[in-house]
């Protein structure tokens, strides 16, 4: 059944305070064949994921967290090169000389020792399992003919873990590639404009693939309730809203 689930800032688990405001931030967890997998929600398209002993860092932009505050990376992933999502500062305060960086080619300017990861490319890093999906803009554009986001130029990003597959979708639309994809458990979708989809578009992509849990990311001041009434009648979508703004 689907369920809307909204933590307010009070209830938040308090696992890492921003050391500057006290904020927290919510996490939800999920059993997988080789142990827990716990995502932290930092904010906008900023995650954090924990799972056999690794810590995963999604976008890290020091604007939503102090990072310093974080666990060091085993593994980032950064979807694209906008600064809402590239924050080379950030970044650096969770790396070390043994975290793994996936990356596009249009980041690797901006950070060194990264693996380049292509759309439609797959890696293993550390028994994780990851592939790029392409992620970018079908109907949103900056000027005629000019997208927010070129095809080619972002990623989106499944991660295999115990069994679990983790869709993070970066700044995208509701592409032929999205909705083609198949046995997604997790999935966060952008869900604001002008530049990612409107609750429509997520709609029609989460109808299309149907992750089994399915939180709207990056939405901005769009009404996520918006979403949660389109896809009421989706009984194996279950959508959680979370503060991801």
């Amino acid at each position: 059944m689907i369920r809307l689930v909204i933590i307010p800032a009070v209830f938040c688990l308090a696992l890492f305070p921003l050391a500057a405001t006290g904020a927290q931030f919510a996490t939800d967890t999920f059993p997988t064949a080789a142990g827990e997998l716990a995502i932290t929600f930092i904010g906008h398209g900023t995650l954090m994921l924990q799972w056999g002993g690794k810590t995963i860092h999604v976008d890290p932009v020091g604007e939503y967290a102090d990072f310093t505050q974080f666990p060091k990376a085993d593994l980032i992933l950064v979807t694209h090169e906008h600064r809402d999502h590239l924050d080379p500062k950030a970044l650096a305060a969770v790396r070390t000389d043994k975290t793994s960086i996936i990356l596009t080619r249009a980041c690797a300017g901006q950070v060194q020792g990264g693996l380049v990861m292509g759309n439609g490319e797959s890696a293993g890093v550390g028994g994780i399992a990851i592939d790029a999906v392409p992620a970018y803009n079908i109907a949103h554009m900056r000027s005629p003919g000019v997208p927010y986001h070129p095809k080619g130029q972002g990623n989106g990003y499944i991660l295999t873990l115990g069994g679990k597959r983790v869709y993070v979708a970066g700044d995208s639309e509701n592409t032929p590639e999205m909705k083609a994809l198949k046995n997604i458990d997790i999935a966060f979708l952008p869900m604001n404009l002008p530049s990612t989809m409107t609750p429509e578009m997520v709609a029609d992509a989460a109808t299309a693939f149907k992750p089994k849990v399915l939180y709207p990311y990056h939405y901005g001041n769009t009404d996520t309730a918006k979403l949660v009434a389109l896809l009421k009648d989706a009984k194996e979508i279950d959508v959680r809203v979370r503060n991801l703004k």
